[in-house]
């Protein structure tokens, strides 16, 4: 069989289409606004009377603070009247920063949208208001506290506009109220919770702040001070002054979190009992605040038994999936370790650390770990040092990743880290001391708001096969009101080797040209956004340059948002194969080859913040020598946003696939219910079966966060294969307290 594709005529078509959408977008960009010169002030008022936190704001000192109320539209069209105003007001202590909010809606209590009261929801399918603060003037970092009519928190890191860590938190409270008219919110976010400079003496305080609203019954979104449609609201070059503090003078503080878990654990072969483990645990965390750039964790004991289980995924392609990090000590800052932006070349990523260096990969313990970031306005300097328990099946580890990284001009950077890993000695498992080495060099450059350069280059070294290894990731873009053009490569040779890191696959150079168009047409007014556009997928060895792995253009048409955010896709993708490995899809093998086929797509969800909603995916087409048909069901309810229900299917049905032209038809099965007394007391139950494997699995989880992030834990969990027939299945109960206290 002859190959149907080549470095010779696949790519060039690729740049061809990638300079057609350059010329094809390039429109009017005078909507695309840049930062001004002379930010907008805004003013905060000292209360000398305690305010109290309950959304009501009828302290008189609410009255007399100083309005905010000249929002920017940027959502569903930038510019224009605005249908839901928001009011804010600012109030400090000695203690607290305080903002009091008023959300009016143009339908009142009915024009909530809620989908359910979890902490860290979803802030593109709620009514949310969120204040983001820049306490440092670093224009490249920011911390947001977002909020819902129901007193949902969400806080998290911005890096840069493009990294964003949402599962970092704070201490902080908020309260609620809603109207006829709207709906109340009362922010307290303690100065402790804030890192800032400590004052030059005469010199005022002016923190960078921005505030977003999004009512999502109509999908407005609207921000202070004004930041183009293209932009986040954490886009913090663009941001307001928040002037008239009096703040405390930073001091060091420390937040202390003991917990103490009970976990039982049993596992069985069939009927047959074979192991069981009864044990008591306690640890805890402590964040000292050294300075207000300066910030030491440390974890002993570490525990993540409250932690999301990862869900199932039935694998047909050539490369690696990523499973996102969900730990929490691991989460906080990840944005600032190189290559933490993307899920293609990452030369350290936390998941790699509590886990048994053989085959299975099973969960170790870890004894202690440390994390230390400075960051000021102009550098960040960042260190993390972890220990691994050894365990009859690995031996222990220690994990070390240095970072530095400089600021310069208005958004750039550039940086560099060191990845260690020092696997010990095992006598009794026959396994001698290994290490293994990363050294990087990233950065970022953004000579204009609308355009980003980023860059990524390391190098390993590993012990045991003493070879050196290349990998990195190097891409352009433009993204303005009316289009987006970029450019990624990404390359990891076939020595590669980051044993504290992750590869989308090894000794493969990745090509990827592309763009959208963003149109808003007036003629259509059902429809909110049509992004029609196509990229170019191509991979070829990186040893061999130019030996041909797979190439696939992806062209969509139809990629609209209507007016109530629900969506629609249709979408064919081209692709052409190489074959020259051993692979087996789910177990059928494929015969070394050449292949080309086409696959068709159309996915369509309703509006997601309805108390119903639903979703259809179906992709179908050849598949190597083969047809494959993949249909994936979604469905939402949540009668009030105390109770919420989801549920999924996806199947794949496979026909005369691979050497033996098998067929094969699996079936995923998931189910989610989430019951909630208030945003603090919670109750969540999943339950996944995948046919493929025939394992079935139920995660139940209770919290109650009975003090600001103070919580009782109660987690069950159950995994069994051959479900109707058990032949191996495991069970697991933890109940877990932790108690924080920030000093």
């Amino acid at each position: 069989m002859k190959p149907k594709s080549s470095l010779s005529n696949i790519f060039p078509i690729g740049i061809f289409l990638f300079v057609s959408l350059g010329g094809l977008f390039a429109q009017d960009q005078k909507d695309n606004f840049p930062p001004p010169e002379n930010p907008p002030i805004i003013s905060a008022m000292r209360t000398q009377s305690k305010i109290a936190v309950d959304g009501y704001l009828d302290e008189p000192e609410w009255e007399n603070a100083e309005t905010i109320t000249d929002f920017f539209r940027v959502e569903p069209v930038q510019g224009g009247d605005i249908k839901n105003p928001t009011t804010v007001r600012v109030l400090y202590d000695d203690r607290n920063l305080y903002f009091g909010v008023f959300c009016k809606d143009s339908m009142g209590k009915k024009g909530v949208r809620m989908q359910d009261l979890r902490r860290d929801f979803n802030n593109d399918e709620n009514d949310v208001f969120g204040i983001q603060i820049d306490a440092q003037n670093t224009k490249q970092y920011a911390i947001s506290f977002q909020t819902t009519p129901h007193g949902n928190q969400l806080d998290q890191q911005s890096f840069n506009d493009s990294n964003t860590d949402a599962d970092w938190n704070a201490l902080w409270s908020v309260r609620t109220q809603r109207t006829a008219e709207g709906y109340y919110a009362e922010f307290a976010i303690p100065f402790k919770s804030i890192r800032y400079d400590k004052p030059m003496e005469g010199a005022p305080v002016e923190w960078g702040i921005t505030f977003y609203r999004l009512a999502r019954k109509d999908f407005e979104k609207t921000v202070f001070p004004a930041i183009p449609q293209s932009f986040s609201e954490n886009r913090m070059t663009y941001a307001a002054k928040l002037t008239g503090l009096d703040v405390p003078p930073p001091s060091a503080n420390v937040r202390v979190e003991p917990y103490t878990l009970y976990q039982y654990e049993e596992s069985k072969s069939g009927n047959q009992l074979i192991d069981t483990s009864s044990d008591p645990k306690v640890g805890g965390d402590v964040k000292w605040a050294i300075s207000p750039n300066s910030v030491l964790d440390l974890t002993i004991n570490t525990d993540f038994a409250q932690a999301d289980v990862d869900r199932a995924v039935n694998n047909l392609e050539r490369f690696n999936i990523f499973f996102p990090e969900r730990r929490q000590f691991f989460l906080e800052n990840s944005g600032i370790w190189s290559g933490g932006g993307n899920t293609q070349v990452r030369p350290f990523f936390s998941r790699t650390i509590g886990l048994e260096n053989t085959f299975n990969a099973r969960p170790a313990p870890l004894d202690f770990g440390a994390r230390f970031t400075d960051r000021n306005e102009n550098r960040t300097l960042a260190g993390l040092v972890v220990r691994q328990r050894e365990t009859d099946n690995s031996t222990g580890s220690t994990f070390g990743v240095a970072r530095y990284a400089q600021n310069y001009g208005k958004e750039n950077n550039v940086g560099a880290m060191v990845t260690y890993r020092l696997d010990d000695t095992a006598s009794d498992l026959g396994i001698s001391s290994q290490n293994n080495t990363t050294i990087s060099i990233d950065g970022m450059i953004r000579p204009k708001s609308e355009i980003t350069f980023t860059y990524l280059l390391s190098t390993s070294l590993d012990s045991e096969t003493g070879q050196t290894g290349y990998s990195g990731r190097i891409f352009g873009g433009t993204s303005t009101n009316n289009y987006y053009v970029g450019y990624v490569n990404a390359f990891v040779s076939k020595s590669y080797s980051p044993d504290m890191g992750f590869v989308f696959q090894k000794d493969v150079m990745y090509h990827s040209p592309g763009g959208y168009a963003i149109l808003r047409p007036k003629s259509l007014p059902f429809v909110r956004r049509w992004d029609p556009g196509v990229f170019v997928n191509y991979y070829h060895d990186f040893e061999d340059f130019g030996s041909f792995q797979q190439a696939s253009l992806y062209l969509f048409p139809v990629y609209t948002w209507f007016k109530d955010n629900s969506f629609l896709e249709l979408s064919f993708t081209p692709t052409w194969q190489n074959i020259n490995f051993d692979f087996a899809p789910l177990g059928l093998e494929i015969e070394q080859g050449n292949y080309q086929y086409t696959r068709f797509f159309g996915t369509y969800n309703t509006d997601q913040s309805k108390k119903l909603s639903g979703s259809v995916s179906y992709d179908l087409g050849k598949f190597y020598n083969g047809d494959r048909k993949t249909l994936t069901l979604g469905m939402r309810y949540a009668p009030i946003p105390h109770i919420a229900f989801s549920a999924n299917y996806e199947n794949n049905n496979i026909n005369g696939l691979g050497i033996l032209q098998e067929d094969l038809d699996t079936d995923l099965y998931s189910a989610n219910v989430r019951v909630a007394l208030n945003p603090r007391v919670q109750l969540s139950t999943f339950y996944q079966y995948n046919s493929f494997d025939e394992q079935g699995r139920w995660n139940v989880r209770f919290s109650w966060e009975y003090m600001p992030l103070s919580f009782i834990y109660l987690v069950f969990n159950d995994t069994q294969t051959h479900i109707f027939e058990p032949v191996q299945s495991s069970r697991q109960f933890i109940s877990k307290i932790t108690f924080l206290k920030q000093f």
